[in-house]
């Protein structure tokens, strides 16, 4: 059996090596570096080749959040973030090492929880994320794809398009602030947002994201009708669409998502239907892809983003599978599309 090479990068000795004594215990996992700061990781990513790296966000000499992107950049591997989510500055910087391409997040153990459950998810997680080979560098200049083929005719536009929604998951967070850059600032159509992130997380993402888009963002709130903007599912909640106002509720987990993309798609299938446009972005799983298809089913107009351009092309693909999907296009071209779309409608 073929173990899982992991480089380990944490500036304090301890936790560095409570996190290798956890890997070393597992027989499909192999440490084979530790570096304290971001500079050594660079240095040793060039010459281990690891499959994975358990990435620190706060370190002397070059932070996490800088390797981070120094890696994907010229040598991309699947990166964990391990960092503190009390931590406002860190957490942060945990927001921007994902949209540069790290691919997922795990809270630091914090000692409270029984033995042995945050060492099972750390070990969870490390496999997961190991298991992505083909990570897109975000500055990368890649050549758009054809759409996807259809045999399905296609839809008349509508007068009007009422709602945008869009939906992601691992890769999320950078593909989201590439298509809010790529809106029109004058935009009115309300933004409808699920990202599945580590519940520890996302506290502060809504803030974070404002701050990387020419749109205000804020979590959605029970009862308020969505106007201009990005309204958010706030983290551990569905946000559902319910005769024109907001729903927050605790219903059951959908693929193991709360929030999930495919219960707000839906309640906007049923909501909006012909004057809705949905987005399903890079994501692990199938979360996203029947809501998607609800959409299209009700006259919406539903794009997925294609495999090149996905750091993880399994919710898009469900939706491919699906024929979910008006039109398959590259990062890029998504944000765009949309502009074009919703202002002519409007």
């Amino acid at each position: 059996m073929t173990r899982i090479r992991v480089l380990v990068v944490e500036d304090s000795l301890t936790v560095r090596r409570q996190l290798c004594d956890i890997l070393a215990a597992d027989p499909g996992l192999e440490v084979v570096g530790e570096a304290e700061d971001g500079k050594r990781a660079i240095e040793l990513c060039a010459t281990l080749r690891p499959d994975v790296i358990s990435m620190d966000m706060m370190m002397p000499v070059m932070s996490g959040l800088a390797a981070t992107e120094y890696i994907m950049a010229h040598q991309p591997v699947p990166i964990l973030v391990v960092s503190s989510s009390f931590n406002r500055g860190e957490l942060f910087k945990t927001y921007d090492a994902l949209a540069a391409g790290a691919v997922d997040v795990i809270d630091k153990p914090r000692g409270d929880e029984e033995p042995g459950v945050w060492e099972r998810r750390y070990l969870t997680t490390v496999k997961l994320v190991s298991r992505i080979r083909v990570i897109t560098h975000p500055r990368a200049k890649l050549r758009p794809r054809p759409d996807t083929p259809t045999v399905r005719p296609p839809i008349p536009a509508p007068a009007v398009r009422d709602l945008l929604a869009i939906g992601a998951s691992t890769g999320g967070p950078g593909a989201v602030v590439s298509i809010l850059r790529s809106l029109p600032r004058r935009l009115r159509t309300p933004i409808l947002l699920v990202v599945h992130l580590n519940e520890a997380f996302g506290a502060a993402f809504a803030e974070w994201l404002g701050n990387q888009s020419p749109h205000p963002v804020a979590f959605a709130r029970d009862g308020e009708v969505p106007g201009p903007g990005v309204a958010m599912a706030p983290p551990g909640w569905h946000l559902v669409l319910e005769q024109g106002r907001f729903r927050l509720t605790k219903g059951p987990e959908r693929h193991s998502c709360r929030p999930s993309v495919d219960v707000l798609f839906e309640s906007i299938a049923r909501e909006v239907g012909p004057g809705a446009v949905a987005c399903l972005l890079t994501g692990m799983g199938r979360d996203g892809a029947a809501g998607l298809l609800a959409i299209r089913n009700a006259g919406g107009f539903t794009i997925a983003q294609d495999e090149a351009t996905s750091v993880v092309f399994g919710m898009p693909r469900e939706a491919v599978a699906l024929d979910a999907a008006t039109k398959v296009l590259p990062l890029p071209d998504i944000g765009p599309f949309l502009g074009t779309l919703l202002e002519r409608s409007a």
